[in-house]
């Protein structure tokens, strides 16, 4: 078993692309998401087919059967426990104060923003159906159009915030204002999530569980459990020291926090949502403080740099480029990625500007909330693993992800030199 091995090259690959991306501008976020698909089969595979076989297998034969290699479970089982931890530490950076102040402008922005690549996704998503091969048989034309409604309209919230820290602009109006459209589209994602999830269930109940289970859950959530956490980080807080730079810190309180974590997840999960909500949540309605901003910083190095990268390696693992080479589904690939970025870019730029903003300013914000991201991954494995789309779909939209992420960036530099000046949100 060589999972270790796994492992270490991918910290290796990752750290081998960040300076290559930094050169181009790029977050460091943008290289660890770009390395678990050079080392799947669309780059690695490619190049040196036996090599990328022998590292990441994905199946292994017993008697008559195909079942997936015990290195790839580990690897899926890690990447998960990664991104609920990181998806936590999401939650538990959301500003909701930012989220206030711009709330008008950015809840106009974002609802255009929204709408108009689900839209075009929707259309999308119906043509695709009814093309066949990108969509697996039981699938109904409104299920896919859901489907790729969602997937053309999400932001990666994490991942702006991420390249807006990166380039320096949480102090601009441009920056504050996108990261504010980012938290909307965050949460309008999670509801759109909860549709397609339980859009896939075979019986209305299993659909009536997910939608219900989860206003329910994120209900419980601020009413009861939110109380008796600042009652914990209170009594937590009174025994132990944060200040002058001492960071003793009792493992049983963090334990205590990887608990809610963790349970949150799992109920998420059981309701049919997904587990990254619950932990989202629970980040969310975390107490602020030092306390939090300890236990996160604990977590970080470990989450980022080791356990979620195992969650894009095992999405790249999933994405075969070879399957998009002929005609139709080249041609659905430019559809896709013209509808999302359209969408998305001409959305929110002209609702952007409509809200007073210069074409510039208009047009950054545009640009960056066209980072999809992990958002976009986690939505794709969703229906890959629930048997909604099929591997060339999802090579497309893994494609699509990759692109408008890493485009997002230079774009927003393109109308930053074309811009006199930002407004500075406190003049």
């Amino acid at each position: 078993m060589h999972f270790f091995l796994q492992v270490a090259i991918v910290l290796l690959t990752y750290l081998a692309l960040t300076p290559v991306f930094r050169k181009l501008g790029q977050a460091q976020v943008i290289a660890i998401m770009v390395a678990g698909f050079v080392l799947g089969p669309s780059v690695l595979g490619w190049l040196w087919p036996a090599g990328q076989a022998w590292l990441f297998p994905t199946k292994v034969t017993f008697g008559d059967h195909n079942l997936s290699h015990p290195n790839l479970v580990a690897i899926y089982v890690v990447g998960q426990l990664g991104l609920v931890l990181y998806m936590f530490m999401v939650g538990a950076s959301f500003n909701l104060q930012l989220l206030s102040t711009h709330l008008r402008q950015a809840a106009t922005i974002s609802a255009v923003g929204i709408a108009c690549p689900m839209l075009l996704g929707g259309a999308v998503g119906w043509w695709l159906v009814s093309s066949r091969g990108f969509f697996t048989q039981d699938i109904q034309p409104w299920q896919g159009g859901i489907f790729m409604a969602a997937a053309v309209a999400v932001t990666a919230f994490p991942m702006l915030a991420w390249i807006i820290y990166d380039s320096g602009l949480v102090d601009t109006r441009m920056g504050t204002l996108a990261l504010a459209c980012a938290a909307i589209d965050d949460a309008a994602a999670w509801i759109i999530l909860a549709a397609v999830v339980a859009s896939t269930k075979g019986k209305t109940s299993g659909a009536l569980l997910a939608l219900g289970g989860g206003v329910a859950f994120v209900a419980i959530m601020i009413l009861a459990v939110r109380p008796l956490l600042m009652t914990f980080f209170q009594w937590s807080a009174s025994r132990v020291d944060l200040q002058g730079g001492n960071k003793a810190f009792p493992t049983a309180h963090f334990c205590g926090v990887l608990v809610v974590i963790l349970t949150a997840a799992w109920v998420t999960d059981l309701v049919g949502v997904y587990c990254v909500l619950g932990a989202f949540v629970a980040g969310a309605v975390m107490p602020r403080g030092e306390l939090l901003l300890t236990i996160t910083q604990r977590m970080d190095p470990l989450v980022s740099y080791l356990l979620l990268p195992c969650f894009f390696v095992y999405s790249g693992l999933n994405a075969h480029i070879e399957l998009i080479f002929n005609r139709s589904v080249l041609m659905a690939a430019a559809v896709v990625l013209l509808s999302a970025f359209v969408g998305k870019f001409g959305g929110v730029a002209l609702s952007a500007r409509w809200q007073g903003l210069s074409w510039s300013e208009a047009g950054s914000i545009g640009a960056l909330t066209n980072a999809r991201g992990l958002m976009e991954l986690i939505l794709l494995n969703i229906g890959f693993q629930n048997k909604v789309i099929t591997g060339e779909l999802y090579t497309i939209l893994a494609l699509m992800t990759i692109v408008t992420t890493f485009a997002a960036t230079p774009l927003h530099r393109l109308f930053e030199s074309r811009s006199i000046t930002y407004s500075n949100v406190f003049t």
